[in-house]
């Protein structure tokens, strides 16, 4: 334990500093990460890491996807459900059966039920990847929704085909008609417990006399209870967080306050970047073991690369057939929501750009180290195997589509006035003034009769009228700050009714709110 713990602690710091060096490199960090997960294999002496296999879904699945779930807009995800529904499950089903056709025809032993197994696992793209590219383009809103949508509801449906394929392998057999029932149970009975649970978490927030940091701690526990209840009854506990993680979500507002929001923000981010750096640090301490297993099983390292190309190639053509089926389904049954593109040459170039966004990462790395040591006492038939083309995919479809998507997307200028690219300056602005104008007629309607000689209130009027800062705190006393906070709270439920018009951008509004948190938390140290 005292060996190990300074090369934990040594791998935390060595991933605040690989994102540190992606940030001024600007690219996605989890592109570094990766590297360095492959590099620290070549590294001699290193203490060996062992997570037991039914853990690793329960420790990092949980919070990652919560977190998740949480940063996504739902009205995004209600606008698109169509396109956002069939990506993260027709996409995923045909994305695991393309990858359990070709390995089972290519890879020698592989049987169908070993390349759904595989297929599962690799069939999902990384939602943290995608976020993390998308931060150095210019996008339109609604298309990083439906990436963001697809990729959150992708790793459910992913891991229910994986749970599935795992039975599948372990007993030889699969019942499609007992599967069907399953899966349908898994699903809504997932979705049911994960809302379930929810709308109680949000009651006890309420109720209970919590501050920041209970507030905190519970919303920590929450996603793994979730997980776990669902698990218990054999329903997926993926679709519990996801789901229950929305609820929350969108509630965020009824039973957090100001300063649980503000510190659960930095707490969260901090505590899932720390996730994604582990499960890539892990992959790269098994990486030699890995290796070691392919080699003693017969398989060469240039056989075992060869075979990981080969379901890259498969996972992205997979991905560039479903974008241009969407888009042919969409032109034929739905023409008036297909994108608007300048050209029709233009239009039909898009699905290649979308299908180009693929970018696997976590949720794949964790579903691959998930899988059992052994099985029915024997060792998981081509276990090693599975591991190493995961590591391979995850590898290339990084470093190939996370750093050539950014300059696609720059130099062809495909998203210029394709979806109707927001104005967001414009809208900003219109907020603003809107808050402003309510702010006015809210003091104006309620403390009327208490404006005419009250010098307190006509300045914060004042401060509302101009949008400045008194550089005097003095006449702030209880009452005044009372009156503010009200104003606050006012302005919320002028943005939450503002957030139903289905043209404004949530994230203009999200930022608004934590504008206004920071006002709220300021003024309780004046």
């Amino acid at each position: 334990m005292h060996t190990l713990l300074p090369f934990l602690l040594a791998m935390i710091a060595a991933i605040v500093l690989l994102n540190m060096w992606a940030t001024k490199l600007k690219i996605a960090y989890p592109i570094l990460l990766v590297i360095a997960g492959l590099a620290i294999s070549f590294i001699p002496g290193l203490p060996t890491v062992k997570i037991d296999p039914d853990l690793i879904f329960f420790i990092f699945l949980p919070p990652l996807l919560f977190e998740a779930s949480w940063s996504i807009s739902f009205k995004e995800m209600k606008k698109w459900w169509r396109i956002i529904g069939s990506f993260a499950f027709l996409v995923v089903f045909f994305t695991a059966l393309s990858v359990a056709l070709v390995t089972n025809y290519l890879i020698p032993g592989f049987t169908i039920a070993i390349g759904f197994l595989l297929g599962g696992i690799v069939s999902p793209p990384d939602a943290v990847s995608t976020g993390a590219i998308m931060k150095f383009v210019k996008i339109p809103r609604s298309t990083s929704a439906i990436l963001e949508g697809e990729s959150l509801l992708n790793d459910a449906s992913s891991l229910i085909i994986f749970r599935f394929a795992l039975v599948a392998v372990g007993t030889g057999q699969f019942v499609w008609h007992e599967a069907a029932g399953s899966f349908i149970w898994m699903v809504l009975g997932g979705a049911a417990i994960g809302l379930l649970l929810a709308w109680i978490f949000v009651q006890a927030h309420k109720r209970l006399p919590t501050d920041a940091p209970s507030d905190i701690a519970l919303t920590l526990i929450e996603p793994y209870f979730m997980y776990w209840v669902a698990e218990q009854v054999h329903s997926s506990g993926v679709m519990a967080v996801v789901c229950g993680g929305l609820y929350m979500s969108a509630k965020r507002l009824v039973f957090l306050n100001s300063a649980s929001r503000i510190k659960g923000y930095s707490v969260w981010e901090s505590f899932v970047f720390i996730l994604n750096g582990v499960v890539f640090m892990l992959i790269g301490l098994e990486l030699p073991e890995i290796v070691g297993g392919i080699r003693s099983e017969g398989i060469s390292l240039g056989t075992a690369i060869n075979y990981g190309l080969l379901v890259t190639a498969v996972l992205i053509g997979a991905r560039m057939i479903s974008s241009y089926a969407a888009l042919v389904a969409t032109t034929i049954f739905r023409p008036s929501v297909r994108p608007h593109a300048s050209s029709r040459v233009r239009r039909w170039m898009m699905p290649l750009l979308l299908g180009w966004t693929g970018m696997r990462g976590v949720v794949s790395l964790a579903a691959a180290l998930a899988i059992p040591v052994t099985l029915n006492g024997a060792a998981f038939p081509h276990r090693n195997l599975i591991l190493f083309i995961t590591f391979v995919v995850i590898l290339l479809t990084l470093l190939i589509q996370g750093l050539t998507l950014p300059y696609f997307i720059k130099r062809t200028h495909f998203f210029d006035g394709v979806f109707g690219l927001e104005n967001e300056e414009a809208t900003r602005l219109k907020m603003k003034q809107g808050l402003k104008q309510h702010v006015y007629q809210e003091l104006k309607n309620k403390y009327e009769n208490g404006l005419q000689g009250n010098e307190k209130i006509a300045k914060i009027l004042k401060q509302w009228e101009e949008r400045a800062k008194a550089a005097d705190d003095s006449w702030m006393n209880d009452d005044t700050k009372t009156i503010f906070v009200e104003l606050l709270d006012s302005q919320r439920e002028y943005l939450v009714e503002l957030n139903k018009d289905p043209k404004i951008d949530e994230e203009i509004i999200r930022q608004q709110l934590y504008q206004i948190d920071l006002e709220e938390e300021r003024l309780k140290i004046i």
